[in-house]
């Protein structure tokens, strides 16, 4: 699909944070149809990102956030602080109401459901390529709710993105130990979280942690 939009005949440049190559592949394929001239790189794990980020700055960044290691969230807060101002698309499978305003506040630019249709993420680049932020017209909604007092917060919008990370991984079954490997920091500290966690929450089992989360569509 061409377009007559002045962006697509110009020199472009992309990163595409995901650890899936299909989907890396897909993302690239919509791109180049209409970016037909743009720089287009990959990256499949954040530290990559935060990397290509520091050296390189870039029109666009489409962020996925289920990354392993360092979480698509913490990626995003560190982006804005190596490169403020930085625009930043994140691509998620959840569910726009349940993580698409806490994406926001940590500035990104947009949010893009990866269920939804490829023209959506097409719009939404193109939205974000004219200085705006994109929001559908679900989270558009939420916001409105949201300023007017009518929407009654989540609790997890409460936790850091290290305690939302970590929340999220005890919730799938994962062991402290499991964890403290992969985020890279010790047993104690992801103890640590967990309490926290568990009483912003106000829980009191991994279970409880389990069942919030699947409730929230935090976790498949």
């Amino acid at each position: 699909m061409r377009t007559d939009d002045p962006l697509s005949r110009s020199g472009m440049h992309f990163l595409i944070v995901d650890d899936h190559p299909m989907v890396r592949r897909g993302v690239r394929q919509m791109l180049e149809e209409v970016y037909g001239a743009a720089t287009i790189v990959e990256a499949d794990r954040g530290e990559e990102a935060i990397d290509h980020v520091r050296s390189t700055p870039w029109d666009l960044v489409l962020l996925d956030l289920s990354l392993p290691g360092m979480s698509g969230m913490e990626v995003l807060e560190r982006i804005g602080r190596t490169r403020p101002g930085q625009k930043v698309l994140v691509l998620s499978m959840h569910a726009e109401d349940e993580l698409a305003v806490r994406v926001l506040k940590l500035g990104a630019a947009g949010y893009v459901n990866k269920a939804h249709a490829p023209e959506e993420l097409l719009g939404a680049i193109a939205h974000i390529m004219r200085g705006r932020r994109y929001v559908s017209p679900q989270v558009a909604e939420l916001l409105a709710d949201r300023i007017q007092g009518n929407d009654n917060q989540p609790a997890h919008e409460a936790l850091s993105s290290r305690e939302f990370r970590v929340m999220c991984l005890l919730a799938a079954g994962r062991s402290i130990v499991d964890i403290a490997a992969e985020l890279s920091i010790s047993p104690k500290t992801v103890s640590t979280y967990r309490s926290r966690v568990l009483e912003k929450l106000k829980l009191e089992t991994n279970a409880d942690l389990t069942r919030y989360c699947l409730a929230h569509q935090l976790v498949a």
